[in-house]
């Protein structure tokens, strides 16, 4: 606990340099990585802590890449940021007014069911209102802000993470996650904290989603809204492991390098690969790997 802030001021130091000592294909690789400790680290915070399967990552990532796609000639770039992580935040919560009586398989498939509805809704005021799907980018910031930007939002996502863990907030929605009956008994409203769980946790995925728009030069619903994003951002928390902080931080870093990996080197089989990966950690790491003790695998453990 003592190290952990100066853990992450290192942290920020040394990838701040990175367009410095580092090659363009390097700083693109360290964004994805970056990108999806956002959303992983994001959902694990609200899932991870409520067991509420949340399926809709790519709708709030899209709708900050389209708030970016339609405001960037009127808006700067921190206040794009901004406004992608304000309208992700306002369609959770509006969404979550609606469906947080639910759990379980409804409340999975409802999230999902509403990231189609907005992308399908965007694809049609597109064509009925300018005539076309999809936009060119240009005049976007440097690939150095760019960056800086999405490091800047790694960072803040595990601040954030660590703030909602030891607050009021963090202990209700883990209450929620180990006994909602109960967890109202003793005070909390169930429904208002899940509402600004899910809230927070979408301003972060909008805001990543706002600031990786630029990185395409043409963006369509189909590539702001594409179910890959909620899935590897799924599969990544889950494989970390969903209750902590470490698993996902870890395996975002590790599973973005090894799906770039895949896609190149296995381009027709990778996403079979990726999934035969999810169902083995469910059935043998159900906790993720942050949970496996390491030291008693190595033979280290205590041996009284």
């Amino acid at each position: 606990m003592k190290l952990f802030y100066p853990a992450v001021a290192a942290s920020g130091i040394i990838l701040a340099a990175g367009p410095w000592v580092l090659s363009e294909f390097w700083l693109s690789l360290l964004m994805s990585c970056m990108m999806y400790v956002v959303l992983a680290v994001s959902w694990s915070m609200f899932s991870g802590a409520t067991r509420y399967l949340s399926l809709a990552t790519s709708a709030l990532f899209g709708l900050g890449a389209y708030t970016t796609a339609w405001g960037y000639e009127f808006l700067p770039w921190p206040m794009l940021i901004v406004a992608g992580a304000l309208v992700s935040a306002a369609f959770a919560a509006v969404l979550g007014a609606a469906v947080m009586h639910l759990r379980g398989t409804y409340f999975a498939i409802l999230t999902f069911g509403m990231g189609e509805l907005v992308k399908h809704s965007i694809t049609y005021i597109e064509k009925s209102a300018f005539g076309t799907v999809g936009r060119v980018i240009m005049d976007v910031p440097s690939n150095d802000v760019v960056y800086w930007t999405v490091v800047f939002l790694a960072l803040l996502t595990v601040l954030v993470y660590h703030w909602v863990a030891n607050s009021r907030l963090g202990f209700a929605m883990r209450g929620i996650g180990a006994d909602e009956q109960r967890a109202a008994t003793f005070g909390v409203n169930p429904r208002i904290v899940k509402i600004v769980g899910f809230a927070l946790t979408a301003s972060l995925a909008g805001a990543i989603g706002a600031a990786m728009a630029v990185r395409w030069t043409y963006i369509d619903p189909h590539t702001a809204f594409h179910p890959f994003i909620g899935f590897q951002t799924v599969l990544i928390a889950m494989i970390g492991g969903a209750a902590t902080l470490r698993g996902p931080l870890v395996a975002a870093i590790a599973l973005s390098l090894l799906s770039d990996v895949l896609r190149l080197n296995f381009a027709n089989a990778y996403l079979i690969l990726l999934g035969t990966l999810l169902i083995l950690s469910v059935l043998f790491m159900p906790q993720g790997i942050a949970s496996v003790q390491w030291r008693k695998l190595l033979g280290r453990g205590d041996t009284k």
